[in-house]
């Protein structure tokens, strides 16, 4: 498990995405086709990258998805692992019988 927390999908959006396109964030919402709030919170790392978000983030920069998915799985899955991480180290791992 990995001590650095998984970069969020709308830091990358946030900090790369829309400054390299050279466009505002409305124009980037309304490209979308959602809120300018939506995309706010997104960019703000306050909501995530769902599978509806990630396809039309895929289309917008071109890359699919996936790759939006991946980033949001990373990040969710780091955070599961922090959050359990007392009670996993209680629980067994199982073992097939011989």
């Amino acid at each position: 498990m990995s001590t650095r927390k998984p970069t969020h999908p709308g830091a990358i959006l946030r900090e790369d995405v829309i400054p390299e396109l050279g466009i505002s964030i409305s124009a980037a919402a309304e490209a979308l086709r959602i809120s300018r709030q939506m995309l706010h919170k997104i960019l703000n790392e306050t909501a995530p990258i769902t599978p509806e978000m990630a396809v039309r983030l895929g289309k917008f920069c071109g890359n699919g998805p996936e790759i939006w998915l991946r980033m949001q799985q990373a990040r969710d899955l780091w955070e599961a692992q922090q959050k359990l991480a007392d009670e996993i180290k209680k629980i067994p791992t199982a073992k097939a019988a011989a």
